[in-house]
């Protein structure tokens, strides 16, 4: 039966993954996909067409893909656990409380208000435009500076709107309460104790002449060339390379193993070494703010709409980046589905993802018999 349900799978990959390049969704794509328990566990990665449309370098399961707002969960939301454990930070904690120079209406948000996205901040502002004209040393003082002095957008805790900002805040948060920097926070507390320390990192520098082998992703305008290995977000990319938003780059099985062990560690079959269960039970779980979706840095299914298809459980949890990554958590049946692309390759302008994403994971339930 296990066999069977592989090869329909595979088999049904095979049939959308070219459609979609053929429709130029994306020059290429990584999947991965693991379900059942113990030694019942099931894992399939394919990769499909090249890293470009003039297809000099196929698709492999080494291919590093920048995985964006992937960030935001798997790095920072993971780092803020980390310090909950080690009681430099409470959900409560207050930016004030950090940051005392903050005296303005910032300063009463909480860490549970940002991770949660009702944090009052705008989704988007362009701080890259400030930040590159600095040098490295003043860059962090300048950011901080900058958010602190953000007018709310709407009243704090009232509603959720998805923003950049507030995550560019953990970031600096993170790095004041452990005294580290954040990409050296995440590969020591978070990715080296399972083992992905070589396939889920920040690229601080990102350097073109590294043996890695990048998905590129868009013809940039602001730097005048196509991206490999650098950080496709302006803003991350002014921090140098390293923010609370954006900036880890992965492959595809790096991806996968991190959401198999946060799926183990929910159900309470594993332990990290650095975070506790049971917190991250709490941040998986979609907090009380009305119309919202959101759990403490992790999104949880629309019940219209939902880029993880039609199928998937109320309690999933799951993420997306926009140069086309994402995955998604379903715990009602310890399935945990990733798709890495480079669909911004070479313009961002691309949006056919949209429709491929919930194609994709609902011809995986199916497949698997899982609907």
């Amino acid at each position: 039966m296990r066999n069977i349900k592989n090869k329909v799978l595979i088999s049904k990959c095979y049939d959308i993954f070219p459609w979609a390049i053929d429709r130029r969704v994306f020059p290429g794509a990584a999947m991965a996909v693991a379900w059942g328990i113990s030694e019942e566990r099931q894992r399939i990665i394919q990769t499909f067409g090249y890293t470009t449309y003039s297809q000099k370098n196929k698709v492999e399961e080494s291919t590093v893909y920048d995985l964006a707002s992937l960030t935001k969960p798997l790095a920072t939301t993971l780092a803020i656990l980390v310090l909950l454990k080690e009681r430099r930070l409470k959900l409560s904690t207050q930016v004030a409380d950090i940051f005392p120079q903050t005296e303005i209406s910032p300063s009463k948000i909480s860490i549970r208000d940002i991770l949660c996205h009702s944090a009052g901040f705008v989704a988007h502002k362009p701080y890259y435009l400030e930040l590159c004209k600095l040098v490295e040393g003043e860059k962090s003082n300048a950011l901080l500076s900058m958010l602190i002095k953000e007018n709310q957008a709407y009243k704090l805790g009232t509603l959720s709107l998805y923003s950049d900002l507030g995550f560019m805040l953990l970031g600096l948060i993170v790095e004041k309460k452990s005294g580290l920097g954040l990409a050296e926070f995440f590969s020591k507390k978070i990715a080296v104790p399972l083992g992905l320390a070589q396939k889920l990192f920040y690229n601080p520098k990102g350097l073109e002449s590294t043996p890695i082998p990048y998905a590129p992703t868009e013809d940039c305008l602001f730097r005048k060339n196509i991206l490999l290995g650098e950080v496709s977000d302006e803003n991350a990319h002014a921090l140098g390379g390293v923010a609370g938003h954006a900036g880890l780059f992965g492959t595809v099985e790096g991806v996968l193993e991190m959401g198999v062990h946060l799926l183990d560690q929910w159900k309470g079959r594993e332990e990290h070494q650095n975070y506790q269960a049971s917190d991250l039970c709490q941040f998986l779980t979609r907090q009380d703010i009305h119309g919202s979706t959101w759990a403490l840095g992790f999104d949880t299914p629309s019940s219209i709409g939902s880029s993880g298809g039609r199928y998937l459980a109320p309690t999933s949890v799951g993420h997306l980046g926009f140069t086309g990554t994402s995955f998604w958590i379903d715990p009602t049946r310890n399935l945990v589905m990733v798709l890495l692309s480079n669909r911004v390759h070479p313009s961002r302008e691309n949006n056919q993802i949209k429709q491929f994403r919930p194609l994709f994971h609902e011809t995986v339930m199916e497949s698997l018999n899982l609907v």
